[in-house]
């Protein structure tokens, strides 16, 4: 199916991504080497740790102390978290961490695949392209529950970051 932006934005909206940007890309085939894997494990546990750089985000997916610690010290990704390509490997996109993203695996990261299968026959794809190493919609960026405001949890979220930090 071909899509154009305004269609393939409202195909996000309908999905609940209103907020997700996209970007316009002509897919060419390509192999992988055959260590991608290998490079891919080693580029994901960079990956994860250079996510302290998006401590508001993280905070917000409200992931218990220890999923949130092993996650940002790049020892372990959460159940429901996954990494995904802005653009795909075998479509052209780089081993590199500006082509990866975090997002929630259900829903987001099923109706992304949904999103992109959906237009495999087209000779003009759009891919996602949120603008964060982490995507949240923005429904889900004001608060969790307890009632705690944001600022006392990015505290305490910092401060046990740098505590476990300490002790590597």
């Amino acid at each position: 199916m071909q899509l154009n932006e305004s269609s393939a934005q409202q195909k996000l909206i309908a999905m609940g991504m209103d907020d997700m940007p996209v970007m316009e890309y002509t897919p060419t085939a390509c192999k992988l080497d055959s260590d991608w894997f290998q490079k891919y494990s080693e580029l994901r546990r960079e990956f994860l740790m250079s996510l302290s750089d998006s401590m508001e985000e993280i905070v917000f997916m409200n992931l218990p102390q220890d999923e949130f610690v092993n996650l940002i010290m790049g020892k372990s990704l959460p159940d429901n978290l996954s990494i995904r390509f802005k653009i795909p490997l075998l479509w052209g996109g780089k081993l590199e961490i500006e082509n990866m993203f975090l997002c929630w695996t259900f829903p987001h990261s099923y109706n992304l695949d949904r999103f992109i299968i959906e237009q495999s026959d087209a000779k003009t794809i759009f891919l996602p392209n949120p603008e964060k190493k982490v995507y949240l919609t923005t429904h889900t960026g004001g608060g969790g529950d307890g009632g705690n405001a944001s600022s006392d949890r990015l505290s305490q979220a910092a401060f046990n970051f740098m505590a476990d930090r300490g002790n590597e």
